[in-house]
C-alpha cells in the first residue's frame, strides 16, 4: 500500500513487479487521491476505499508522511511491516533537525538522496538511500524556442525555497516559460507578463512536449532533495543551468550544463544555451547520458527490490 503523494516518484514506483494499492477517500483529498490523472500509471495499480482496506492482503506499506502512520493502523485494523520515504530535505535549524521516525528502529527510512541522509539526523532508525528512477520519455528536445524552461509546484507559496524570487534576475536574460501547479498568476505576481509564460499542471506527456521545446532548463531551487523534473529535464536531452545547491551537484556533470552558487555566472550561462543552439543540444545530449547512467528505472525498481524482499521474504 502506498499513498499517491508524489505523483512522478510514484510513477516511477509502481512501474515495478508488484501490485499496488492507494488509498481512495470520498473527496480524493490528499490522503486518498486514488490512482493519477495526469500520470500514465499500469493496470497493477488499483484505488481502494479507505474503509475497504482492512479487507486487502497488504504486505507492506510505505509512508511518506508522519501522520500516515496512525491512517495505515486505523484502515487497515492490524500492524504490517513498513518503510518510510522520506522526500523532503530538513526544514528549520537544519543542522539539528531531527526525523520523525527517529525513535524507532522498527521502521528503515529510505532517503532519495545522500544529501538527506547525510543532513537528516534519523537516530536509532536504520537507513537507505535509493536514489530517484525515472521513466523514460525519450529524446524529444528540440529546442526550437530561445527560451528557459522551469518545472516548479506552488512558486509564489514556496518563494525562498523554490527560487522564485530569482526568476525576475534570470528572466532579464532568457524568456522564462514555467510549468507546474498554480503557476497562473506567477507572470503577473512578479510582474513579468511580458517575459514569462505560465502553463499550469499540464498532463506529463504534454508537459515534456512542450519543455523539450525550449532551449535551456532552468533549476533555481535552494532547498529541495533533488526534483524529479530536473532529471527528466535531462533525460529529455535539455541543458541545465542549476543552483549549486543540496544534490544537483551530484547529478548534473559538468559537460550537461553549468552548476554555480554565483548568480552571474547562471546568469552567462543561461545566456550562452540561449544564444548558442549548437552548444546547446551538445550539452542536453550529455545530460542525457548521465541521466540514463544513474537514474534509470531498472536500477530504481532493483534496489527498491531487494529492500522490500528484506522486510518481506518471498
Amino acid at each position: 500500500m502506498v499513498w499517491h503523494v508524489h505523483g512522478s516518484w510514484t510513477t516511477s514506483f509502481v512501474h515495478g513487479r508488484h501490485d499496488y494499492l492507494v488509498p481512495l477517500t470520498p473527496d480524493r483529498g490528499p490522503d486518498g487521491r486514488g490512482r493519477a490523472d495526469t500520470y500514465p500509471w499500469p493496470g497493477t495499480v488499483r484505488e481502494v476505499p479507505y474503509d475497504r482496506l482492512a479487507g486487502e492482503d497488504v504486505d507492506v506499506v510505505v509512508y511518506q508522511r508522519p501522520h500516515e502512520l496512525g491512517l495505515a493502523r486505523e484502515w487497515l485494523g492490524r500492524d504490517v511491516p513498513g518503510v518510510y520515504v522520506e522526500h523532503n530535505t530538513p526544514a528549520g535549524d537544519v543542522p539539528k533537525t531531527r526525523h520523525p521516525l527517529a525513535d524507532r528502529d522498527d521502521i528503515p527510512i529510505v532517503h532519495v538522496t545522500h544529501f538527506n541522509d547525510l543532513f537528516w539526523d534519523s537516530g536509532r532508525a536504520s537507513t537507505h538511500v535509493i536514489e530517484h528512477g525515472v521513466v523514460d520519455p525519450g529524446y524529444l528536445y528540440t529546442g526550437e524556442l530561445a527560451h528557459a524552461g522551469v518545472v516548479v509546484n506552488e512558486p509564489i507559496r514556496r518563494w525562498r525555497v523554490a527560487g522564485t524570487d530569482l526568476l525576475p534576475t534570470f528572466a532579464a536574460t532568457a524568456p522564462l516559460d514555467v510549468f507546474g501547479m498554480k503557476v497562473t498568476n506567477l507572470p503577473s505576481t512578479l510582474g513579468l507578463s511580458g517575459e514569462m509564460e505560465a502553463f499550469e499542471d499540464l498532463p506529463q506527456a504534454a508537459m515534456h512536449a512542450e519543455l523539450a521545446r525550449r532551449r535551456v532548463y532552468l533549476h533555481p531551487y535552494r532547498w529541495t532533495s533533488l526534483g524529479l523534473s530536473l532529471i527528466e529535464a535531462m533525460m529529455i536531452g535539455m541543458p541545465v543551468v542549476a543552483l549549486a545547491t543540496t544534490e544537483a551537484v551530484e547529478a548534473v556533470p559538468p559537460e550537461a550544463g553549468v552548476v554555480s552558487t554565483k548568480l552571474p555566472t547562471l546568469l552567462r550561462a543561461l545566456d550562452r544555451y540561449t544564444n548558442e543552439p549548437e552548444l546547446a543540444a551538445q550539452a542536453g545530449k550529455a545530460a542525457r547520458s548521465a541521466a540514463l547512467a544513474r537514474y534509470n528505472l531498472d536500477r530504481f525498481l532493483a534496489d527498491w527490490d531487494r529492500l522490500l524482499g528484506s522486510i518481506v521474504p518471498g
